[in-house]
């Protein structure tokens, strides 16, 4: 995934590490668009049109894109593929100026049969998971420690995490929201008790050409980096996959309307805007 994981836990078995990395290399090996032999990639490269059989994780992740996707009224869109590849975001690397052809006004669908695990893609969609796999991976991980009988800790995953039970001092698991490096915000600090957090930022990854930045964050509808002033999306969430995906969706939608679906949705969520904070009634009640 391109990132590193770090695990602090109370009373952990031997092979805690062991566990944590069987489970991220199971989330690489079906999801990376980097990793040529995962099940993404060959699906991508399979002729369009057709069904395709997938692991169950792998549907379960399609299936919550595609969830967010309807909600966020195509905010977040897991058929990106092809235009994050073009605009060096992919596996093929970075670009030094933007692409002439933005493609928008290609036709991206992605189908999901859950019951019979299979997908298919239409001809201008390529799949991409870069937004909700990080997620999945540490809600993976943490049901891997579940399972071995570990119920008190702290997993992150590049900058993802989820918080079980509490530290030995009684205390929750406190972290400081990840504010953009530009931002003299102070940070919030949140009690991760059986709760996860995602940030999505546009400063984690882009590329300056012609003196403008352009972030790897996509709006669907224009099939371009979004533009508005938006610089970072925290959601706390159960699941940190669903964090992870409903922080890219809010990022696209911009800080008015990504706010009115977090409060529509239930969401605790907090977008900073320039020098702003925007923060959904459901993170406020927390904050309270």
């Amino acid at each position: 995934m391109g990132t590193g994981w770090t695990l602090q836990a109370v009373s952990p078995p031997p092979d805690a590490s062991a566990r944590v990395e069987a489970a991220l290399d199971r989330v690489v090996a079906q999801m990376s668009q980097w990793n040529a032999g995962s099940a993404l990639s060959r699906f991508n490269r399979a002729p369009p049109g057709t069904w395709h059989e997938i692991p169950a994780e792998f549907g379960v992740v399609v299936g919550a894109a595609l969830a967010i996707a309807r909600a966020s009224g195509g905010a977040f869109d897991p058929a990106l593929g092809a235009l994050t590849e073009r605009w060096g975001f992919g596996s093929a690397g970075p670009i030094a100026r933007p692409p002439d052809d933005a493609c928008a006004e290609t036709v991206r669908r992605i189908d999901l049969d859950m019951s019979a695990g299979r997908i298919l893609r239409t001809e201008g969609a390529l799949l991409d998971l870069s937004g909700i796999a990080k997620g999945f991976a540490v809600d993976l991980a943490a049901e891997a420690l579940l399972a071995a009988g570990v119920r008190h800790f702290l997993i992150e995953v590049g900058g993802e995490l989820r918080g079980e039970g509490i530290r030995p001092d009684g205390q929750p698991w406190w972290v400081d929201v990840e504010m953009p490096p530009t931002s003299s915000l102070a940070p919030y600090r949140v009690a991760l008790h059986d709760l996860s957090a995602a940030t999505s930022g546009n400063y984690r990854r882009g590329f300056t050409a012609g003196g403008r930045y352009y972030s790897h964050s996509f709006d669907p509808a224009t099939a371009r980096p979004i533009v508005h002033p938006v610089s970072s999306v925290t959601v706390l969430h159960r699941s940190c996959m669903m964090a992870d995906g409903w922080a890219t969706a809010l990022t696209v939608l911009g800080a008015r309307a990504g706010i009115a679906l977090a409060d529509a949705e239930g969401l605790a969520a907090c977008i900073v805007a320039g020098e702003r904070d925007h923060v959904s009634r459901a993170w406020r009640a927390m904050m309270d």
